[in-house]
């Protein structure tokens, strides 16, 4: 799987739509263990738990470092889930889409508090030259994740919410609590600490 830099990319084990993203909608009755859960009943709790776990593990992998940290969000983040999921509301997204939202937000919530997320130098107008377009569009998905892991965290960051996540520099900005200009810079040195990243790779 390749990527071109305007499209919203997913690891090969999510798919395109985030609601569906690792789960058989099928597999439970979401809607019977939302009762269970609001009911504060255990096992309907740890039912969501072992279903969804898979998936947002995945989900922090992708923008926390190291497992330790890792576990944390995932924890705090199913904490959230419990603690609101009486505000759930099936008419305005699906349940993992609810949930994936708590998750994302725990996990810049997390970083924030560590200082982990830093604003760079602010560009109004950021260049993507052609060659690094083009190295990135012939790289998987897999092996650009597996990369992003390299990149100072702010501009990881970015690019997750940007190119994976499909969310604009506006919305980025407001999560981040950074400007668009901001947010752009980060997404360009992404790209470019990303090229050379898989040109050294090519070389070795």
């Amino acid at each position: 799987m390749t990527i071109g830099l305007g499209q919203v990319v997913r690891p090969e084990n999510e798919k395109s739509n985030p609601s569906k993203m690792s789960v058989d909608k099928n597999a439970i009755n979401s809607r019977q263990l939302i009762k269970g859960c609001i009911a504060n009943d255990r096992r309907s709790q740890e039912a969501l738990y072992k279903h969804y776990y898979g998936a947002m593990m995945a989900l922090c992998n992708r923008y926390i470092k190291n497992r330790e940290d890792m576990v944390e969000v995932l924890h705090s983040g199913f904490l959230k889930i419990f603690q609101n999921i009486g505000s759930f509301d099936e008419t305005k997204s699906a349940l993992f889409t609810w949930m994936h939202t708590i998750m994302v937000r725990t996990a810049i919530d997390f970083l924030r508090k560590k200082n982990a997320l830093t604003p760079e130098v602010e560009l109004t107008a950021v260049m993507e030259p052609e060659v690094q377009a083009k190295v990135l569009v012939d790289t998987s998905a897999e092996e650009i994740l597996r990369f992003l892991k390299q990149l100072p965290q702010t501009t990881a960051m970015v690019f997750n919410l940007y190119v994976i996540e499909g969310h604009n520099h506006k919305e980025i900005g407001k999560l981040l609590n950074i400007s668009d200009g901001t947010s752009k810079w980060h997404l360009s040195e992404a790209k470019s600490q990303l090229a050379k990243l898989i040109k050294a790779k090519a070389i070795a």
